[in-house]
């Protein structure tokens, strides 16, 4: 018999079987388990791990927590979000200069001495962030609105 079967038991006394396969003997591990016999006919076949992620044909063998598609992206929603970014961030409205016109000519001026890096204290990093940080958000929001939508949420 192999160490993760017990056939039948000889006696019908309580009978603790512990199957300790970890090199770190403090660490709790899946492989130590306890089996009680009631009685002389009893067989147990002890699995080698207790885990409940490892459910037989659940998700092909593999324990998910989102459904495989979970993100469910949408070209609409990419395309109209990103148009919806870049409308209100061509209004000129910082000094008479718009957010992304700010940004494109920061990314010139740093291009223009490409090899050595933007300076921490260079105007780029502000349009950039900015820029990216209401491009994001835009895009999350377009992405619960379209959804929603489409799924009856509102």
């Amino acid at each position: 018999m192999s160490s993760k079967e017990v056939g039948l038991w000889p006696s019908s006394s309580y009978t603790p079987i512990t199957l300790s396969g970890s090199p770190f003997p403090f660490a709790s591990s899946p492989l130590k388990m306890a089996a009680t016999f009631a009685t002389p006919s009893t067989v147990v076949a002890l699995v080698g791990s207790t885990s409940s992620l490892n459910v037989p044909r659940a998700s092909g063998g593999r324990f998910t927590c989102f459904e495989r598609n979970w993100l469910r992206t949408d070209f609409n929603v990419i395309g109209f979000g990103l148009i919806g970014w870049i409308a209100p961030s061509s209004i000129p409205a910082i000094d008479g200069k718009s957010l992304t016109g700010l940004f494109f000519e920061s990314i010139g001026a740093e291009l223009a001495h490409f090899p050595t890096p933007p300076a921490l204290t260079s105007q780029f990093w502000l349009w950039l962030v900015t820029w990216h940080l209401g491009l994001f958000i835009c895009l999350t929001f377009g992405q619960i609105g379209f959804k929603g939508r489409t799924e009856d949420y509102f």
